[in-house]
C-alpha cells in the first residue's frame, strides 16, 4: 500500500514539474480516481497527446466494444471538448496516435482492466467487455473538466490497472413509495456506471403503489398503481388528498434493462411477497385473507394485510406474475423480499388455518406454525424459480423460514445475520441498514437537511463498513459476495433528492466495494473526491457538499 502510494505521489509530482518545465497550463490527465485503480505506475516513454485527431479503435465485428468505443467517445466530448471518432481496425498500426480498445485474456479477472499509455497510444483492456468498460471508466474519471478547450490534453505515460474486490456491487432503488420516471431510472443507471457498480436492485412493488406492468392482471397498474393521498411527514395525521401513481410498461421495462445492460449492469427486480402487498390486494381483494376491501395504502410502514397463502388462486397469481417478471428481467436473481409480514391475519384465516394442517406445519424451535406457513409459501417460490433456471434473493427474515441455503440472504436489519447466513452456507449481499441506508440523513445535525427516514450514515461511515466478518473462515467469507446500499423513498420525491442523499456516498461505497480493506484510507480519498465532483457538477447532478468539503460533518457543521 505504501508503495503504491509513494509511485502515485511522485506521478503526481512529475506531473507539476512537467507543467513546470514547460511553462504551459496544458489539461494532465490524473489517474488517482474513485474508486483508486489496484497500481499506477509510472513508464519509460513520453506522454501521449490528447488531440481532436485521435480515433477510438475497436476490434472489427465485436459489437460490444464498438459501443464501448462510442461511449468513450461520449465521454471525452464532454469532459473535454474533443470530439473522437470510432472506427473498427485489427491493424495494430492504427493503434499510432489513437485509443485503442483490446480483449486480452492475459488480463486476470472478468472485469478487471489495464490501460496501458505511452507517447505511442493508450491501449484499455480487460479479458472481457466488461472489464474494457471499467477501463474506460476510469480515464474518463482521469481527464480534465475543460468542456471549452481549445488545446489539447496530456495523459502523461503509465500503467494503471484495476479489479474489483466483490463481483456484486449494488446499488437499490425504491420506485413503489414514490414513482420516477424512465429517464431518472436511466439516469440513475448512468451514476451507478460512474462509480463502477454492475447490480441494480429494483424494487417495483409494495403497500403503496405496484409499478410494473402485468398483462395477466391489468388492474394490478390500473388500481394497484396509483393512490388517492400521502400521508405528509413521518405518518402525520395530514394527509394530501392528491392522487398519486404511476407504472413502468413492460416495453418502458426492456429499454430500461437494455440500457443498464450496455453499461454492465444487471437489474434484479424485487416482487415483495406475501408482505408489502397492499396495491395487489387493492386491485384483487380476492387475494387477501379477509377480502377487503383494501385501498393503496396512504402511510409508511408495515401493513398488516397480506396476500392469503391458504387459497390456490394466490398461488397461481404469483406464479403468473413471476412469469412475466422473468420474461422481462434475464437476472439470475429474483428478488422476493420477504421481509415484515405479520401473520395476524392467517393466525384467524380458515383457509391458512387448512393449509397448515394439510401441510402439517407445527410450531416448534420457536417457531409458530404460521411463521412455518411462511417458510412452506417461500420454498414453494423458490422451487418454482429454480424449475426456470432462477435463484431467489430474499432480505434476512428468510433465515427464519426454513429455506435450504440455494437461496441468497440480503443482510438488512445488522450485519450479524449476514454472518450467519454466510455459517450456514448461504450466499449475502451485506447491505445493513446502517450504514447502507442512503435514505438515513449524511449528519446528525438536520435541521436544514432535506427530509429524511432518520438515522444517520456520514460519508465516513459508510467508507469504513466492513462486508466481511472477522470471524468468518476462508469458506465462508466466499459467501460474501459483495456490498449494496439502499434508496427508500417514502420522503425523496424528486430526481435532485435522489442525487442528494447517494453523493457523495456511492462515491465511499465504490471504494467498499472495489478495493482490498488494507488498501483503503479515508484522508487519501478525500482528497481524491473532489476530481470526481467536477464529473458530478459537469452532469448537473446535485451533490451534498458538506461531506466534500468537510473532514468531519457531526464535528464540523453549528450545531442548531
Amino acid at each position: 500500500m505504501q508503495k503504491k502510494h509513494l509511485l502515485a505521489c511522485l506521478m503526481a509530482a512529475a506531473c507539476v514539474l512537467g507543467l513546470w518545465a514547460q511553462g504551459t497550463s496544458q489539461p494532465r490527465a490524473n489517474y488517482q480516481v474513485v474508486p483508486l485503480p489496484n497500481t499506477i505506475a509510472g513508464v519509460k516513454s513520453g506522454d501521449f497527446v490528447l488531440t481532436g485527431d485521435c480515433c477510438i479503435n475497436y476490434p472489427m465485428g465485436n459489437r460490444q466494444l464498438e459501443r464501448n468505443a462510442q461511449l468513450l467517445s461520449e465521454y471525452i466530448e464532454q469532459m473535454t471538448g474533443l470530439h473522437l471518432c470510432t472506427r473498427p481496425t485489427n491493424n495494430k498500426a492504427d493503434q499510432r496516435g489513437s485509443i485503442t480498445l483490446a480483449i486480452n485474456s492475459q488480463v486476470n479477472g472478468d472485469e478487471a482492466y489495464n490501460i496501458d499509455v505511452t507517447q505511442r497510444g493508450v491501449v484499455i483492456s480487460g479479458s472481457t467487455a466488461a472489464g474494457v468498460f471499467y477501463g474506460i471508466q476510469t480515464l474518463r474519471k482521469s481527464l480534465p473538466v475543460c468542456q471549452k478547450a481549445t488545446s489539447n490534453v496530456t495523459l502523461p505515460a503509465a500503467q494503471v490497472s484495476g479489479s474489483p474486490r466483490f463481483g456484486y456491487r449494488g446499488m437499490h432503488l425504491d420506485c413503489s413509495r414514490h414513482f420516477f420516471s424512465v429517464s431518472t431510472v436511466k439516469h440513475y443507471i448512468d451514476m451507478m456506471a460512474l462509480h463502477g457498480m454492475n447490480r441494480l436492485h429494483w424494487h417495483l412493488t409494495d403497500d403503496q403503489g405496484w409499478r410494473i406492468e402485468i398483462k395477466a392482471y391489468p388492474r394490478l397498474t390500473e388500481v394497484g398503481g396509483w393512490r388517492s393521498g400521502t400521508v405528509l411527514g413521518h405518518n402525520s395525521p395530514v394527509d394530501d388528498g392528491i392522487r398519486y401513481g404511476g407504472y413502468y410498461t413492460q416495453a418502458e421495462i426492456r429499454d430500461i434493462v437494455d440500457y443498464a445492460a450496455q453499461r454492465y449492469i444487471t437489474i434484479i427486480p424485487e416482487i415483495d411477497m406475501p408482505g408489502h402487498m397492499q396495491g395487489a390486494l387493492a386491485a384483487y381483494p380476492e387475494l387477501g385473507c379477509t377480502g377487503g376491501p383494501y385501498e393503496v395504502w396512504h402511510l409508511w410502514g408495515v401493513s398488516e394485510d397480506i396476500l392469503c397463502v391458504g387459497k390456490d388462486a394466490t398461488l397461481r397469481f404469483i406464479e403468473q406474475v413471476l412469469d412475466e417478471v422473468m420474461d422481462l428481467f434475464p437476472s439470475e436473481y429474483i428478488h422476493i423480499g420477504g421481509d415484515e409480514s405479520p401473520r395476524i391475519r392467517w393466525e384467524s384465516c380458515p383457509r391458512c388455518q387448512q393449509r397448515i394442517r394439510n401441510q402439517h406445519l407445527e410450531a416448534s424451535d420457536g417457531k409458530t406454525a404460521e411463521a412455518r406457513l411462511q417458510g412452506w409459501f417461500t420454498m414453494r417460490v423458490q422451487d418454482y424459480l429454480a424449475k426456470h433456471g432462477r435463484r431467489i434473493i430474499g432480505w434476512d427474515e428468510l433465515l427464519g423460514c426454513d429455506v435450504d441455503n440455494t437461496a441468497t440472504i440480503m443482510s438488512w436489519t445488522g450485519a450479524e445475520p449476514g454472518a450467519k447466513g454466510a455459517k450456514l452456507g448461504h450466499d449475502v449481499i451485506m447491505t445493513p441498514n446502517t450504514p447502507m441506508y442512503f435514505d438515513h440523513y449524511q449528519t446528525k445535525n438536520t435541521w436544514n437537511e432535506p427530509t429524511a427516514f432518520g438515522g444517520c450514515a456520514t460519508l465516513n461511515d459508510v467508507y469504513d463498513f466492513e462486508p466481511v466478518a472477522s470471524d468468518l473462515n476462508a469458506e465462508q467469507q466466499r459467501h460474501i459476495l459483495g456490498a449494496q446500499a439502499n434508496l427508500w423513498t417514502e420522503y425523496i420525491t424528486c430526481e435532485a433528492q435522489i442525487d442528494y442523499q447517494v453523493l457523495p456516498r456511492m462515491a465511499a461505497l465504490s471504494e467498499v466495494q472495489w478495493l482490498q480493506p488494507a488498501d483503503k484510507n479515508y484522508q487519501d480519498f478525500k482528497r481524491r473526491l473532489p476530481q470526481l465532483v467536477n464529473i458530478y457538477k459537469l452532469n448537473n447532478w446535485t451533490v451534498r457538499m458538506k461531506s466534500v468539503l468537510t473532514a468531519d460533518d457531526d464535528k464540523t457543521e453549528t450545531n442548531r
